[in-house]
């Protein structure tokens, strides 16, 4: 059997190709491509003796990068945190929630400040507040045919079949609550690499009109939407944070008057009750929302 293919870690070297630079925090050698001639990216050219002379600084848009400071006017013309126009659907808080003009920001302290008797009569506050409401919540863990063939999978670690379940669970709550059909638009809040998504797009199968906006505030990498090429089914990123953004001013929205099918995976609990005024305040303005559904399973 032929020996494998050392790697960088076991040679002490990067990569034919890669930058020399080594990261001291991932222990390991910067992946980045260099140019011809080079061993350095342009990222950690600083270090190589031929580049001495250029000073590298960080970037005052995002300092997570570094640029050289004789093309910083450049730069900041073209980086990707750069303050770019608004679209129609962003508008400034307008899920947030109403803003009591009276309060005081002094008047509000952390919870761990507080003394035990303060600490108690809270409690009893809440207790009370909380009387006569039906607030116990009930796991309906579910699974689909479509994920089927990917849970089977032995290629799979326990990391993946851990969200593979999650992302059946709730395929199978949206068949359920008779959401999975074609001629709709489903919005996944808190898309990431857009995964739900991509496993109702499977669920569909050829389903006619079918449009996907995918709602993330980050630039993401490995997107799974790009690779999606059916006739019936468009999908569609909008970076914007869940809490400007306007359903009812979205185009595709606005003008082929769609059902809505909120869907989310990602969403912490802030998020989620932000979505929740997202996609009331879209049912109220003239355009149809089926429901939202969020996932009730843990991601631990």
């Amino acid at each position: 059997m032929a020996a494998s293919t050392p790697s960088p870690r076991d040679t002490g070297f990067p990569a034919e190709g890669r930058c020399s630079y080594y990261v001291e925090k991932k222990k390991r050698f910067c992946r980045m491509v260099v140019a011809a001639g080079k061993r350095f990216c342009g990222e950690h050219a600083g270090a190589a003796e031929e580049e001495n002379t250029r000073k590298r600084i960080l970037c005052p848009l995002d300092p997570k990068h570094t640029v050289y400071e004789d093309q910083l006017a450049k730069h900041l013309k073209k980086c990707n945190s750069r303050e770019k126009p608004k679209p129609d659907f962003f508008i400034q808080d307008i899920n947030a929630g109403l803003k009591d003009e009276t309060e005081i920001p002094e008047q509000l302290v952390p919870i761990s400040s507080l003394s035990e008797e303060q600490l108690e009569n809270l409690i009893k506050k809440l207790r009370k507040a909380s009387e006569g409401l039906n607030s116990t919540l009930k796991d309906d863990i579910r699974s689909h045919p479509a994920l089927l063939d990917a849970l089977n999978d032995p290629r799979n670690g326990d990391s993946a079949i851990k969200h593979l379940k999650q992302q059946a669970s709730i395929l199978g709550n949206i068949e359920k609550l008779k959401l999975l059909g074609p001629r709709r638009c489903f919005v996944e809040f808190g898309a990431g690499k857009g995964k739900l998504s991509h496993w109702v797009d499977i669920a569909l199968k050829d389903a006619e009109k079918v449009h996907f906006i995918l709602v993330e505030k980050v630039t993401t990498r490995f997107k799974v939407d790009g690779k999606h090429r059916k006739e019936n089914s468009v999908f569609e990123r909008l970076q914007i944070d869940i809490q400007h953004l306007c359903l009812s001013k979205i185009p595709v929205l606005r003008e082929g008057k769609l059902p809505v099918v909120g869907i989310g995976k990602h969403l912490c609990g802030v998020a989620t009750g932000v979505t929740g005024d997202t996609m009331w305040a879209k049912s109220i303005s003239g355009l149809s929302a089926l429901e939202l559904w969020n996932s009730t399973i843990s991601s631990e």
